[in-house]
């Protein structure tokens, strides 16, 4: 198995599928430039979050996938031996996902700096001068 990461751009629409067992999954198509060609990845999602994040995606989105990679060959209708990849994603990134996470962090109100946490205001203090 070899682990990768692959970015191109989703080429069709993701689709979900349901197994034989009745699990659902999401199988997706994405063109990765390669040199002076370009590779069609075909990628299948089991995972919740990835394939909430494949659905989520259109036609020409790019995206980064990362997850477990297999290389594999088809022959076109001339007979020329084409290189394919079938990834079975893990982790799936999007420019849309990353604004949604930006938005979602400055929703949350920062933590407290080490100072803030640490006051130097004590409940017991009257705030007058102490006399040695």
């Amino acid at each position: 198995m070899i682990e990768a990461l692959v970015s191109g751009k989703v080429h069709g629409q993701p689709a979900q599928k349901i197994s034989k067992t009745g699990k659902p999954f999401v199988v997706a198509k994405v063109r990765a430039h390669a040199g002076e060609a370009d590779v069609f990845v075909n990628v299948i999602a089991f995972s919740q979050a990835a394939c909430e994040a494949l659905l989520a995606l259109s036609e020409g989105d790019a995206v980064a996938l990362a997850g477990t990679l297999t290389p594999k060959a088809w022959t076109d209708r001339e007979g020329t031996a084409r290189p394919a990849l079938d990834l079975v994603a893990s982790q799936v990134l999007s420019a849309y996902h990353v604004t949604r996470k930006r938005r979602a962090i400055e929703r949350t109100p920062p933590e407290p700096s080490e100072s803030q946490k640490t006051s130097r205001h004590d409940e017991l203090d009257d705030g007058s001068p102490l006399d040695f």
